[in-house]
């Protein structure tokens, strides 16, 4: 019975605020109720005029109806502060599942009062925020993420409690745009690419009397326990062994290199690859089944690759935008471009 009046009252909640990343508050979509102050606040009221009746005091008659028109003036005054308040998503962030992914929000006040306004999602809050009478402020919420993919919030609760604290008006935003949440990066054991860089190069690789392997040059990306040590400390000349079955190009991360593996492992390595080339300053492109993101460098080149791990076969949680430069896809589907920063994983 509770579960289903709760159900219920979502629907009408949702109904009232449809999803958007920009809400302008007012006597639609605006809730208030007493506070457990403001509910002893009326007991204690209540009190005070059984026993004004009682005694037949008037004193006590004019304190209780003071303090209840006070009470009256509080309960219009908390349901006016959030009215016409306007709160504005204006960039959703990105991060490591497991991590808090920031969420910046804008608040608007048209009064000529200040506001004092409380954010809540899940498990995070942002207490007491200060929006200076007639002026905007922007706010973080850092919201807590669980797994890789879209973090799209139910709702970021709106709140305030102002003047005396007895009465709590709230309402919400339910933003359309999503948060990203890249893969838990894991330690990839050293697999080779499946993918080759081209004709040219594979030309240019030269056998050294091995009927196993290839030796070739040292190139930016190759991992230093394939190079031939003794062969470098002997010559100065730099090689890498590419062994019988090895001929994938260093400058890729392949999904498919990890076989035997499920998918979510794949993506950790993957992640984790990711950001030592992004660390390294490396040329790298990633090969995904239906995507390959071309290889070049620098933090947006990262960002974008990490991107395609966290979204890689889930469906997005509303219409994206074209495909970033520098993709191209197998499967028709919706892409929006990476943010321009990498962030680094807090530890």
């Amino acid at each position: 019975m509770l579960k289903a009046f709760r159900s219920r009252w979502q629907r009408w909640v949702n109904q009232r605020i449809p999803r958007a990343d920009q809400r302008i508050f007012g006597q639609r979509n605006v809730f208030i109720l007493p506070t457990g102050a403001g509910v002893v606040f009326a007991g204690l009221l209540l009190i005070m005029l059984i026993t004004g009746i009682n005694y037949q005091n008037s004193l006590i008659y004019m304190l209780t109806f003071l303090l209840g028109a006070v009470v009256v003036a509080a309960m219009h005054q908390t349901h006016r502060n959030l009215s016409g308040l306007e709160l504005t998503l204006i960039q959703a962030g990105d991060g490591f599942a497991g991590d808090t992914i920031p969420f910046r929000l804008r608040a608007v006040s048209p009064r000529h009062d200040s506001l004092a306004i409380s954010l809540f999602c899940d498990d995070s809050q942002l207490e007491s925020q200060h929006v200076p009478a007639g002026q905007q402020e922007d706010m973080t919420l850092a919201i807590p993420s669980y797994q890789r993919g879209y973090l799209q919030p139910e709702r970021i609760r709106v709140e305030t409690r102002f003047p005396f604290g007895l009465f709590k008006a709230w309402s919400g935003l339910r933003p359309v745009t999503s948060g990203i949440v890249y893969p838990n990066p894991l330690a990839a054991p050293d697999v080779t690419s499946t993918v080759q860089d081209g004709e040219e190069q594979s030309k240019a690789r030269s056998t050294d009397g091995n009927d196993h392997a290839d030796i070739r040059p040292w190139r930016e990306g190759d991992l230093s326990q394939r190079v031939q040590w003794k062969r470098y400390a002997r010559t100065g000349e730099m090689v890498i062994t590419d062994w019988e079955g090895e001929q994938g190009s260093p400058h890729w991360l392949d999904y498919d290199a990890f076989r035997g593996v499920d998918r979510e492992l794949r993506l950790g390595y993957l992640a984790h690859q990711v950001m030592e080339r992004a660390r390294n300053n490396s040329r790298f492109g990633l090969n995904l089944p239906g995507q390959v993101i071309e290889p070049d460098t620098g933090a947006v080149h990262a960002n974008r690759c990490l991107k395609a791990l966290a979204i890689f076969g889930l469906e997005q949680p509303r219409e994206g935008g074209p495909l970033p430069h520098g993709t191209r896809s197998e499967e028709v589907g919706n892409r929006t471009s990476a943010s321009s920063g990498f962030g680094e994983r807090r530890a």
